[in-house]
């Protein structure tokens, strides 16, 4: 409990979440109830969290983003997460949207939905002292013509919404790697928005070679980063921030033993090691039990965790000042 209570003191960012995968049993329960289809019970909505790989995964997602279909239930989803966040010590955080799934999957348009999670960021900030920034998530499995679409409205609305700040892809990389998506990347970031990808989860060292190429900023996993010797140099190099989740290599199975996830290889290696969730309601996987993860099985010290989330503040798309301020705020805790 000592170290939990020190865990919990830490400003921390979250910079690898997504909203959908934040949506807990109890409250896809809840969100159940408004719709046509009648009360889903606890133990049947647990149920859409087991899976045993990775496509099973994407599809546990794809049920919880059937029940987000309005805008109040954006926004309930929305501050149940930055709730849960404030809890942990989580004072900022880079949340992803799956807007590739409302238009594809979907087919309906995500504006009014991103109202009501708009509605939740502002209560949040000012209730519980955490600011939050949206990054756009494309499915890259439904190819960049679906992704166009995503970026696009991202840079539309950014100048009434300046909580969005960035783009990115996930999905199966298995079945598109990055480089369909250099022309968007480039015109993404001539519209001012930040670039993210999940790289390296799935695949190898060639899919963050290619996250890398189309201009990737932060990269999601990157899990497979420790089989190429130049690449552990160029990241270490150019402090690519990398955005880590061990709990969900592991429930994916793209991680099949903790003890060979490479999160403690990194850090020695001087990469820019961030801890982050993924998916918290869906793994299990709560960002103040990653910190507690890596101080138990990888052997991060207090000053390691200190230096952790340091990084995920030093990486986080704030401005400077928002950063120095937070950093100061670290240097007395004990």
């Amino acid at each position: 409990m000592e170290i939990l209570r020190y865990i919990r003191k830490l400003p921390k960012a979250e910079l690898h979440l997504h909203l959908e995968g934040a949506v807990t049993a109890e409250t896809l329960v809840e969100l159940s109830a408004r719709h046509e289809g009648g009360r889903m019970d606890l133990a049947a909505a647990r149920a859409l969290f087991h899976y045993t790989d990775f496509s099973g995964f994407l599809m546990a997602f794809k049920a919880v983003t059937e029940h987000l279909r309005t805008a109040e239930d954006y926004e309930l989803a929305t501050w149940r997460m930055l709730q849960a966040l404030a809890r942990q010590g989580v004072v900022h955080a880079e949340v992803y949207v799956s807007v590739g799934v409302v238009y594809y999957w979907r087919r309906c348009e995500f504006e009014p939905l991103f109202v009501g999670m708009e509605r939740a960021r502002t209560r949040a900030e000012a209730e519980l002292g955490i600011s939050l920034y949206w990054i756009f998530d494309a499915v890259r499995h439904f190819g960049p013509e679906e992704a166009a679409r995503v970026f696009r409205k991202a840079a539309e609305l950014r100048g009434q919404f300046p909580s969005i700040v960035g783009i990115g892809i996930g999905g199966d990389e298995r079945r598109t790697g990055a480089e369909p998506f250099r022309e968007l990347y480039e015109e993404a970031r001539a519209a001012g928005l930040r670039l993210t990808a999940h790289a390296g989860e799935t695949v190898g060292a060639e899919g963050i070679w290619g996250a890398l190429n189309i201009g990737a900023e932060r990269l999601g996993h990157a899990l497979s980063a420790i089989d190429d010797a130049e690449l552990m140099e160029l990241l270490a190099e150019r402090q690519v921030p990398l955005e880590i989740c061990m709990t969900s290599n592991l429930r994916t199975g793209c991680c099949l033993r903790l003890e060979d996830h490479p999160v403690r290889r990194y850090f020695d290696a001087g990469l820019m090691v961030t801890l982050n969730s993924d998916d918290p309601a869906l793994f299990g996987s709560a960002l103040e039990n990653e910190y507690r993860l890596g101080q138990e099985h990888f052997g991060f010290t207090r000053e390691h965790l200190r230096e952790l989330a340091a990084n995920s503040i030093e990486a986080s798309f704030l401005p400077g000042e928002r950063k120095v301020a937070l950093l100061r705020g670290m240097e007395s805790l004990e």
